[in-house]
């Protein structure tokens, strides 16, 4: 009995269990029941300290090493190869070596991983192209090819044999069993371990912002550019121009991802359950190709129910891989800015495919015809306008037959009033008489009598030729500023490379930046008075109430020549005046005009109104004689004015967009991390 308490006594001590201050006042029985339960609660609190140390261990496990992450990683364990990896790979980030997959090991029958290896990217040897296999010789004869010189490709590998290896163990944890520190080549300075192929990634926000910029028309290297300067330099974004530029090609590759074609179509698709009055059509050849396609949205229609007198039809573009014929559809919104009416492809210029163009886009406008179509000179065009728009005017677009011109001239490009005399017999005369005294002298005076081209221009001159011309409205494109500026804004910024799917995304993008314009326009008009250097009362002051700040400039100059004017009275018939309106010391420009005072009907021989829409100097100078303070109404076109879209923009007001407040990439990258 004595030796039990004894050793009792002895196990407490080596615990150091505190005994309690009465212990002394108790029994031996009772001291001896105390000593075993203080054992029993003692081994108890070592089991769990125990439990608890192994948990800690785990959890150290699968978080981060305590210890220097530029030391050996053996002995490590977690739940899965990827968090092993994740310390491989901070680990060669601080050493300075790059790391790429080894060999892996599965299950039988499975894809459960039983053992990785993980190398250094210098590991192995290049392939030199030894061990490639080589093609069987063919009997029949070949027309020998060019050989392409070897691309010249350096060394990286030089069979270091550092190493992470990883095997699951026997309580199905990844643990490093093998890890090789030690590298036969220079480590990488710390300024350089950005560029490690193991160390570059493009996340799910990068890539979000990627493919943002590409919508909006950023060209892959200028969308990299912007992310390097947010992100504070290359060696902050995480990625190389490498990887950008890669990244942004397989986004166009999986664009076209089961035919370009195809997926253009879808494309329209989506825009017509978006946008019910969305319009599109296409064509396929007997092989299932594409061969043409023509699209609107409702907005186009709008524009062309206000502004569809007037259309530019150019097919001069093929600037899309498959050599596809682009075809914009254009004309001139109030604020003398192209408006987009809709947008074709077709695989030729003959006249069917033609004829279905404009049929098409006469049925998805409801039947309208413009008053007048400009394209290029075209006979196939002539033919299909004819068929299809029997009461529109075709003329041909001034500014492409004075390009075609400059390739004819030859000798007399180096002869400084030729292109000077050709210029005033396109733009500039004003009656029959003057364009065909000048046309003839200019054959005469530069031996060009009998020449094919010039003859063929002047057989269409009525199709060109302002002065033969003004029976119908044209909006003054027949001016060579108007017609340059109409077709010089007309490109998408493609390429031959361009894919059709590319292309679309290029055309809304040029439809929004043209709209964006219009708002900003018309924000202005709104806001703001033209100044003028006249003063601004009468006729003037009216003007510039009534048009828009473009139009009110054609006003101006159309009222300042009026000033220098000299009207005379030619004949009285009751309430019926004519007269005789010259610039003074040019009798030349003399016109003949009528005015009918009840209705203050005013009209000139220069027919100006009709051609532009607006008043001629010769119409102004009457009015201010007869003091005229406002423009009488019948002569004020609407689609000059202000208010020519006040239909459009009362509608959208009732549609107002759902407001996205805007967050840089950068910040929503913070966020997610």
């Amino acid at each position: 009995m004595e030796n039990l308490i004894r050793s009792v006594i002895q196990s407490t001590q080596r615990i150091q269990v505190l005994v309690e201050p009465d212990i002394q006042d108790a029994t031996m029985e009772d001291f001896l029941n105390n000593c075993i339960e203080n054992n029993a609660l003692a081994q108890k609190r070592e089991e769990e300290e125990a439990m608890e140390a192994e948990e800690q261990h785990i959890i150290s496990d699968s978080e981060e090493p305590d210890q220097d992450i530029v030391g050996t990683l053996m002995g490590y364990t977690a739940e899965t190869v990827e968090e092993l990896l994740g310390f491989y790979e901070k680990h060669a980030s601080e050493v300075g070596f790059s790391i790429r997959k080894g060999n892996t090991k599965f299950k039988v029958g499975t894809r459960i991983v039983l053992e990785k290896t993980y190398v250094c990217s210098a590991a192995g040897v290049t392939n030199n192209g030894k061990n490639k296999k080589k093609k069987v010789q063919t009997v029949v004869p070949v027309v020998p090819k060019k050989e392409r010189k070897p691309r010249q490709v350096s060394i990286t590998r030089t069979q270091c044999r550092a190493c992470l290896r990883v095997k699951m163990n026997s309580e199905g944890r990844y643990e490093v069993v093998n890890h090789v520190i030690m590298h036969n080549h220079d480590l990488t300075r710390s300024q350089w371990h950005y560029l490690h192929r193991s160390e570059r990634q493009i996340t799910e926000e990068k890539r979000e912002a990627i493919e943002t910029m590409q919508k909006s028309g950023l060209s892959s290297t200028a969308s990299f550019n912007y992310m390097a300067i947010e992100a504070g330099g290359e060696e902050n974004l995480g990625h190389s121009k490498k990887d950008h530029l890669n990244y942004c090609t397989r986004l166009k590759m999986k664009q076209i991802e089961g035919g370009d074609a195809q997926a253009v179509t879808e494309i329209m698709y989506l825009e017509l359950e978006g946008d019910p009055n969305f319009f599109f059509r296409f064509r396929l050849d007997e092989k299932g190709k594409l061969r043409s396609l023509f699209w609107r949205d409702s907005m186009l229609m709008e524009d062309y129910g206000i502004f569809g007198d007037i259309v530019v039809f150019d097919t001069t573009y093929r600037t899309n891989r498959y050599n596809l014929i682009c075809a914009p559809i254009v004309g001139i919104n109030n604020h003398w800015n192209n408006c987009m009416f809709g947008c074709a492809f077709i695989g030729d210029e003959k006249i069917e495919s033609f004829v279905w163009l404009l049929q098409t886009f006469k049925k998805s406008m409801g039947g309208k015809s413009p008053i007048s179509i400009f394209t290029d000179q075209d006979a196939a065009m002539n033919n299909a306008i004819n068929q299809v728009f029997p009461d529109s005017r075709h003329r041909l677009c001034v500014w492409h037959l004075h390009q075609n011109a400059i390739t004819r001239f030859g000798a007399l490009k180096r002869d400084p009033t030729f292109k000077k005399t050709f210029n005033y017999c396109l733009y500039k005369c004003v009656t029959v008489v003057e364009f065909e005294t000048n046309w003839r002298s200019m054959l005469q005076q530069y031996e060009l009598i009998g020449e094919e081209w010039f003859t063929n221009v002047y057989d269409l001159r009525e199709k060109w030729c302002p002065a033969l011309s003004k029976d119908f409205f044209s909006a003054g494109i027949l001016s060579s500023q108007r017609s340059e500026s109409t077709n010089h804004a007309i490109g998408f910024r493609a390429n031959r490379t361009t894919s059709l799917t590319d292309f679309y995304r290029l055309f809304k993008g040029t439809i929004q930046r043209w709209r964006s314009t219009e708002k900003q326009a018309e924000f202005s008009c709104s806001k703001s008075v033209p100044s003028s250097a006249l003063p601004l009362s009468g006729l003037l002051k009216h003007a510039s109430e009534v048009y828009t700040l473009s139009l009110f400039r054609d006003f101006e100059e159309e009222f300042g020549y009026s000033i220098a004017t000299t009207a005379k009275l030619i004949w009285k018939q009751e309430n019926t005046e004519f007269y005789a309106v010259s610039i003074d010391e040019e009798p030349w420009s003399a016109q003949r005009v009528t005015y009918i005072h009840e209705s203050q009907t005013v009209s000139c021989t220069c027919k100006n109104f009709e051609a532009s829409g607006w008043l001629c100097y010769h119409c102004i100078r009457i009015l201010h004689l007869h003091s005229v303070n406002r423009i009488p109404e019948q002569y004020i076109k609407k689609r000059w004015t202000k208010s020519a879209k006040s239909s459009v923009w009362n509608k959208l007001e009732n549609e107002k967009p759902e407001e996205v407040q805007y967050t840089p990439w950068r910040v929503i990258k913070c966020f997610k991390h």
